[in-house]
């Protein structure tokens, strides 16, 4: 074996010198060649022989690999045209060539057997045509001229779907005689298969002359690897109509395609080029030249789109195409990518349409992350390489290098934006903007996590060791090159956010994608003016940049933002000690200082399908995502799958809810791993350069960072992390949330409205589904519904479905969501479309991305693009599945569009009665829903949409390509099937029986007559599909769900369940050493509130539970201070008995006092009652009048009334009251009767006709004047008047005031005001029906006199009297 691999690369060697000693740089094989050829059969790239099949070669080689070197690599590449054979390869013996191609049989079939992805399609077999094109369909009509690609009149007209290089038509020619490439004319087709387990020569060469001329020949192809190649070459033909001497005017060129089954290239090869028109085009007959040269590029073929390679397709610069590609340093060699769209991957030189050329920039990548170092590889000008260039990032300019004629690259700089933004190219500081395209800004968080940790590792404060990992491919394809590793830190302490640079970590390690250190060996540095930077970056740059790359912009790769504690924490300690506290803290009071952010955020759904459905408002996210990769949401532990807000607020604020493996929504009350709100939302808010705005890293400085300091590094119940949870990012709980209102429509169509109502209408052409046109909402939703395919018996189906959908709120972008066609569905369903430029979602940074106004995602699971969700700012959002070739689409709108909307989902007022509103206001069919021709004609067709603005039903918002518009589409002519029943609708003569719908649609009558009008059971069964999804969105995932709110969990304990909805039972427990204080039980009630909690051990009630106050709520208290309240409560009941029983006795004694008090006033009543004493005191005329007193009392919860004794009346003569006294003798007062406090009425008092002095009655202090008044108190309701004074001391008695006024309060008139003298020795005399001041003193001292005053319940008991009784003092001197 090996002798005989030796003698094979000796032929080799000896074959290619022999091949450059004597061909002398010819690229074909002359009959002179025939000793050389002959001699090099073994070496296939250079033989017209044809290599043996792959089994042949295998059992040749033996079990030997052939490998290839760079010096053989460079030889096959220095050949124009890939190989063809006309000689071996089958009994023919004609290699490569197609015998059955032929002038009067232009085209054979061939079978690929395997995806060749073109244009949005994905075929699996090929046309190959003599007319330069090979074909995935019927071929075109070459009638007219110039050709128009796509077809406009499809699908009455066919549109073929075809690849040109060039394409007329043409006829086999005869060689001349001198050619040194002496192979038969004609068409030469070669399929070779999996190349990347080829290990035979010719297969191996293949790869790698492929490999490397698509990775060198176009941007974005640096890790392509050929699976598949097809090489199909046209060599000397001629152009039809043209004369017999035309014959030798000939041109040869090649096509070959490559592809990985996901991407495919195609390249151009010509060879020769000799005539460029056909007669038919008016081209000459003699040499082919004038008329309209040939077709140069590609048609996706039904009707969708074309891409015509101008300035040289139909154009008399065709002949240019022979020296303007210089792909692989070959000027006549163009190269595309061809799988998805149409990239062209070499220079022009010139310009021909300005308007068209300004998206013909080619660049790859087509995404970059915010923070820069991306390398930008883009082709569009031809270069030179003293050529000076610049790319604009928007309005970001940098400085290129020039790597070839085709491409140059740039690095994308640090631009704080997120989306799509304006990509230019600048040559030579033209500053014409010419050379555009869009290039989509990933944030931190979004783009490809390319420098990576553990992330167990990263969060702890004093790790031992951190390990860094890098994408080394992304960085440079040299793997010897040395990297560095930096630190940087973020931080806005100013308006303007700034990434500074804080340590390198490492420089000058090899570029291996790993790197471990001990973080203790380099954070002992001293950098005080970092000490205020939380969070930083990690990055991995090149140590010495190549060439290429030698600008201010080297290539970068970023971590995510991550925690700085590892790095950091030996400088808090030395400043702030307990650094963990004082970090939490001082990020507390920071803040607090900040606005609001939390008043208009969206309240949280309660429960998991709510939050999913509500399809307007809340997306998935990303780190905390069911369908997604990231399984471990190590922010929210427990957390089955969180969603965010899909809009920023006013203030630039998010909401975010996590739900657990129930389904029920994780709050902070419970626990600290339940969703949080964001004072800055992920996608951060215009403009994106402000602090607290910036994309991913506003957010994470904010409301991620301080989690660790307050929650993570410390314990979840300490003082901090209870602040952080229930004061600065407390979860929203979900009372108050208000499902979203639902519409939608399925099928052949069906319509449900927002109020429910089920209607049919086949309208054709694009219609208004939603319109809000009011001052408060501007919404549109459109819809356009297309005829199918004819039935399996080729008769047209009588309905429509619908196949695409536009809308646009307000100011927002326009977003479309189509069908493709069915060929066009090998990778992608649905083509999405904002402000008219096509958008993917296949990879994860673009899994979501936003727009003005407007968010579009599918969901992570979805990887061919049949799920799209359209979000807006007003809260709408829209809908569109595939499944099958099968639309339907949705629109839910927020409570704010009540009685707003118009179109063919209804007006949405809770009401069916208004639904079926027209355009002009009026009203439609009300009472016959159920008939279709009138639902037709009265209601839908009224709703057609054109590209004609319309006030009530708005312009058509479709992308119309290819000069297409809405009339293309509309037909108001056309009218469907009006009957719903399967017998009618069914012929007899067809296999399919009514008997069988019926069975099989059950009770859905959408299902029965999609079923029915097409005669194809699947097309009933995804209408009974799409109906029962509908109806299980609307009345079970967005129905009204009762909640009672957070409840909180005790410090120290726990609840047996963190539900909140009706029924639920919440128990609490306590940890281990802690005793449960207050109530043990919770209930959530059907009207959305906890019950009323009973006393629990300490007689405390949980009255304030939403508002966390550990006084009130139920909470766990450690044994020993537990003990000591229940020492305390039993201290408290005893002293409590005893002063009941002193009370009690006092009761007793006071009352035994008062009866006997009693008695004895009744034997001083009947002394001075006897005649003797009468005499005695008749014949005294010093006497005084006989003054009678009270005999007893009543007891009244307004106060005591009194009653004199009737044992001797009083006549009136004999009462005298003294009704004036000497002016001099009187004192003055300031503010009137009913402005003064009333005195005690005294026992006993004295003419005040002698000279009164305050003073003489206290002359220790001020505070018995007469000018002084006593406090206030509030009067009692039943009192009239004036107050009674409280608090007056017993050891004092001021003078006291009359004022001359009866029980009511009111003055008597030109009644002077009076004074009295209370008598300290006649206190004891006083009548027991009065209240003492002592009284009033021991029982309202606390409310005097800086407390409030008492209440109502507190004021106390006053005397009252008779109505028709003036009050008499007992104890008044006459």
């Amino acid at each position: 074996m090996k002798r005989r691999r030796t003698s094979i690369n000796v032929l080799w060697i000896i074959g290619i010198l022999i091949k450059f000693s004597n061909v002398s740089g010819s690229d074909g094989y002359g009959e002179e060649d025939a000793e050389v050829i002959q001699f090099r059969a073994d070496d296939p790239m250079f033989s017209r022989v044809a290599p043996p099949s792959i089994n042949e070669r295998e059992r040749q080689m033996g079990g030997y690999n052939y490998t290839i070197n760079e010096g053989t690599l460079r030889v096959i590449r220095s050949e124009l045209l890939y190989p063809f054979y006309d000689q071996g390869g089958g009994k023919d013996n004609v290699g490569d060539y197609q015998l059955a191609i032929k002038d009067n049989s232009p085209q054979i079939t061939k079978s690929l057997n395997f995806l060749l992805p073109f244009f949005g399609f994905g075929f699996n077999y090929t046309w190959v045509s003599i007319h330069g094109y090979i074909g995935f369909s019927d071929g075109p009509e070459l009638s007219d001229y110039p050709l128009r690609f796509p077809v406009e009149n499809y699908p009455n007209q066919s549109d073929p779907s075809f690849i040109g290089p060039f394409y007329s038509k043409c006829k086999i020619g005869e060689l001349n005689g001198d050619e040194v490439d002496r192979r038969r004319s004609g068409v030469y087709f070669r399929l070779e298969q999996n190349l990347l387990g080829r290990v035979d020569q010719f297969g191996v060469e293949l790869r790698e002359r492929l490999r490397w001329d698509i990775r060198e020949g176009i941007v974005g192809a640096d890790w392509f690897e050929p699976r598949h190649a097809v090489i199909v070459t046209w060599k000397n033909l001629t152009f039809g109509g043209g004369t017999i001497h035309a014959r030798k005017t000939t041109n040869t060129f090649q096509l070959v395609l490559a592809t990985d089954e996901t991407r495919t290239y195609a390249i151009f090869n010509y060879k020769e080029l000799r005539w460029t028109s056909n007669t038919e085009a008016g081209g000459s007959s003699e040499d082919g030249t004038l008329g309209t040269p040939a077709f140069i590029g590609f048609n996706a073929g039904n009707g969708t789109r074309a891409f015509e390679y101008k300035p040289y397709s139909q154009s008399p610069k065709i002949q240019n195409i022979m020296t303007s590609g210089n792909v692989n340093g070959f000027p006549s060699r163009h190269i595309f990518r061809i799988d998805e769209k149409i990239m062209p991957g070499q220079c022009i030189a010139e310009l021909y349409d300005v308007a068209s050329h300004l998206q013909r920039l080619s660049f790859a990548p087509e995404s970059g992350n915010m923070l820069g170092g991306t390398i930008v590889n883009v082709t569009g000008p031809c270069f030179k390489q003293d050529m000076r260039i610049n790319c604009r990032f928007n309005t970001i300019q940098v400085p290129g290098a020039v790597i070839d004629q085709n491409r140059a690259t740039c690095i994308m700089p640090r631009i704080f934006i997120t989306g799509y933004i304006d990509i230019f190219v600048e040559v030579e500081g033209s500053n014409d903007l010419l050379w555009k395209g869009k290039f989509f800004v990933e944030t931190p968080e979004q783009a490809p996590e390319l420098v990576s940790f553990n992330r167990q590792e990263i969060l702890e404060t004093q790790p031992t060791q951190l390990t860094v990992q890098w994408d080394t491919r992304n960085l440079t394809m040299d793997q010897t090159a040395s990297v560095s590793i930096t630190l940087w830190g973020y931080r806005e302490s100013t308006i303007n956010p700034q990434i500074v640079f804080i340590d390198s970590i490492v420089v000058g390690v090899p570029n291996n994608g790993r790197y471990t250190f001990n973080p203790q060996e380099i954070n002992n540095k001293n950098t005080p003016w970092a000490n205020e930077i939380q969070i930083g970056l990690v990055s991995v740059n090149l140590t010495n940049p190549s060439d290429p790359f030698g600008t201010a912009f080297q290539p970068v790769l970023w971590s995510r933002p991550i925690p700085l504690a590892w790095y950091m924490w030996p400088q808090w300690e030395t400043r702030r000690g307990r650094w963990e506290e004082r970090l939490c803290e001082e990020w507390i009071v920071q803040d607090r200082l900040l606005k609001n952010y939390a008043a208009d955020i969206p309240i949280c759904p309660c429960m998991l399908e709510q939050a999913i459905a509500d399809r307007g408002r809340f997306l998935p996210d990303q780190n905390c995502d069911k369908d997604g990769k990231v399984v471990n949401c190590y922010l929210h532990e427990g957390a089955k799958h969180c969603v965010r807000s899909s809009m920023p607020t006013q203030s630039g604020a998010g909401q975010q809810c996590c739900y657990d493996v129930h389904g029920y929504l994780m709050m902070t009350a419970d626990q600290k791993w339940g969703g949080r709100p964001s004072r800055a939302h992920d996608f951060g808010q215009l403009p994106w350069n402000e602090a607290n705005k910036v994309p991913s890293l506003s957010h994470y400085l904010h409301d991620v960072a301080p989690f660790f300091p307050c929650c993570t590094w410390q314990h979840e119940q300490s003082w901090w992390c209870m602040t952080y949870r229930f004061e600065r990012r407390p979860s929203q709980n979900c009372v108050g949330y208000q499902p979203p209102g639902v519409a939608g429509v399925f099928g052949d169509p069906h319509f449900y409205t927002f109020d429910g109502v089920q209607y049919t209408f086949n309208g054709k052409g694009e219609y208004v589904l939603v319109r809000a046109n009011t001052d408060r909402h501007k919404l549109d939703v459109q819809g356009r519904f297309e005829q199918p395919s004819n039935n399996v018996y080729g008769d047209a189906i009588r309905a429509t479905i619908l196949t695409a959908v536009a809308a646009k709120d307000n100011q927002s972008s326009t977003v479309e969501i189509r069908l493709r066609p069915r060929d066009a569905q090998w990778r992608y369903k649905l083509d999405v479309f904002v402000d008219q430029h096509r958008i993917f979602f296949d990879r994860f940074p673009q899994k979501v991305q936003t727009f003005p106004g407007l968010t579009v995602y599918t969901p992570t699971d979805i990887q061919n693009q049949s799920h799209v969700i359209a979000m807006f700012e007003s809260g709408a959002g829209v809908e569109v599945i595939e499944n099958a070739g099968h639309l339907t689409a949705r629109v839910y709108l927020p409570m704010t569009f009540l009685n707003q909307t118009r179109g063919l989902f209804g007006n949405w007022s809770g009401l069916v009665d208004d639904d079926f509103a027209l355009p002009d206001g009026s009203m439609g069919p009300q009472s016959n829903i159920n008939n279709f021709d009138a639902m037709h004609r009265q209601f839908g067709i009224h709703w057609a949409v054109d590209n004609t603005e319309n006030d009530n039903r708005g312009v058509s918002l479709f992308y119309q390509e290819s000069g297409k518009t809405s009339s293309n589409y509309a037909d108001k002519n056309f009218y469907p099937e009006m009957s719903s029943d399967p017998y009618t609708i069914i012929a007899n003569n067809v296999s399919l029986k009514a008997e069988s719908v019926e069975s099989f649609c059950g009770d859905s009558y959408q299902c029965k007559y999609d079923y029915s009008v097409t005669l194809n059971r699947e097309f009933g069964g995804w209408a009974k599909y799409y109906q029962g999804q509908f109806l299980t969105i609307k009345e079970n995932h967005l129905k009204s769900i009762i909640s009672c709110g957070a409840l909180m969990t005790p410090i120290h304990g726990r609840k047996s369940n963190f539900r909140y909805t009706p029924g639920t039972e919440v128990q609490f427990d306590c940890d281990p050493e802690f005793i449960l204080v207050g109530d043990r039980k919770r209930v959530c009630k059907a009207n959305g509130e906890w019950n009323t909690p009973t006393a629990g051990d300490d007689r405390r009630t949980e009255t304030e539970w939403y508002n966390w106050n550990p006084s009130k709520t139920t909470r766990c208290i450690e044994e020993g201070e537990h003990e000591s309240v229940a020492s305390g409560i039993t201290a408290a009941i005893i002293l409590g008995i005893i002063v009941v029983i002193i009370i009690i006795v006092c009761i007793v004694v006071a009352m035994f006092q008062r009866s006997k008090n009693q008695y004895d006033t009744e034997d001083r009543v009947r002394d001075q009652t006897e005649p003797r004493i009468s005499k005695r005191r008749s014949s005294d005329q010093t006497a005084l009048p006989f003054i009678p007193t009270p005999q007893g009392r009543k007891n009244s919860r307004d106060g005591v009334k009194i009653h004199s004794q009737p044992v001797r009346p009083i006549k009136k003569e004999d009462i005298q009251l003294v009704t004036s006294a000497p002016p001099t003798k009187l004192t003055k007062y300031d503010s009137p009767p009913r402005n003064r406090s009333p005195p005690f009425l005294p026992q006993k008092a004295q003419q005040l006709t002698q000279p009164m002095n305050p003073s003489e009655n206290d002359t220790s202090s001020s505070e018995g004047s007469l000018n002084k008044p006593a406090p206030q108190v509030p009067v009692d309701s039943g009192i009239r008047g004036r107050q009674d004074p409280i608090g007056q001391s017993r050891s004092r008695k001021p003078l006291q005031v009359y004022d001359g006024v009866y029980y009511t309060g009111e003055p008597l008139p030109n009644r002077p005001i009076v004074e009295f003298l209370v008598e300290e020795e006649e206190e004891d005399r006083r009548p027991s029906s009065r209240i003492s001041s002592s009284s009033l003193d021991s029982e309202y001292a606390p409310a005097l006199p800086t407390n409030p005053p008492p209440s109502k319940s507190q004021q106390p008991k006053v005397m009252e009297y008779g109505e028709d009784e003036p009050y008499i003092s007992p104890s008044i001197t006459v």
